[in-house]
């Protein structure tokens, strides 16, 4: 006996908001278009999840595959899903789990499966781009959800080297926000979040005052938040 379900087949794709800092401003990962369903546009990474893999395990495979980022390379979160009917010209339904991951100073990617190039793009000039299906919308959200964890986590740090003075956090948030900030009203702010940031013992010497070097500390949320103005 064939069962027959009364609910319609749907596809799944992952797609990733990927961050980064280069040269100090917020950059996004987009690539290229290189398959039959908007061709030569510019989109975020992504693809269908396959029948054996978990959602998480899918956007890391596409990382990988569109842009030869691996697993250890950026730190992954669940976005949100997005299925509104006719995001995707394609017959059958699809819904998107979308997914940010943040990285520090990634390197140049290398495009593969349906792109034919793949590059870092300030976040700016990317939503000037009229993505493909509604990843300009998914990078939005991406972004306001990067620029929100920032106030109550400590994930700022994962766009940090595992060693970093505060003038290399203050950048991260000036990147992020888009602002500039008071250096001296920012050191007391993270030093002031419990468990935030923890020296190393070492300085950097320059031609101003030696500079600490921190690592990130234990927390991972903030108390108290760091908000914006």
């Amino acid at each position: 006996m064939v069962f027959q379900s009364r609910f319609p087949v749907f596809a799944v794709t992952a797609d990733i908001v990927a961050l980064t800092l280069r040269q100090g401003r917020l950059c996004v990962l987009l690539i290229r278009r290189s398959s039959s369903v908007f061709t030569g546009r510019w989109a975020l990474p992504g693809g269908f999840v396959h029948v054996d893999e978990s959602l998480e395990e899918a956007a890391y495979r596409e990382l990988g595959e569109e842009a030869g980022l691996g697993a250890d390379a950026v730190r992954l979160e669940q976005l949100r899903a997005y299925g509104d009917p006719g995001r995707d010209p394609r017959p059958e339904r699809v819904v998107s789990i979308a997914w940010l991951a943040l990285g520090a100073d990634l390197p140049d990617p290398t495009p593969g499966t349906d792109a034919d190039l793949a590059e870092w793009v300030p976040v700016g000039d990317a939503l000037d781009r009229h993505l493909a299906f509604d990843h300009t919308q998914i990078l939005r959200d991406g972004l306001e959800r990067a620029r929100a964890k920032l106030e109550y986590t400590t994930i700022a740090t994962a766009f940090c080297e595992p060693t970093f003075t505060l003038p290399d956090l203050r950048r991260v948030y000036e990147a992020v926000w888009d602002t500039q900030l008071d250096p001296r009203n920012f050191q007391r702010k993270i030093l002031g979040a419990d468990g935030f940031v923890e020296e190393t013992g070492e300085v950097i010497r320059g031609r101003g005052n030696p500079a600490k070097v921190y690592r990130a500390g234990p927390a991972r949320t903030l108390h108290p938040p760091i908000l914006r103005r």
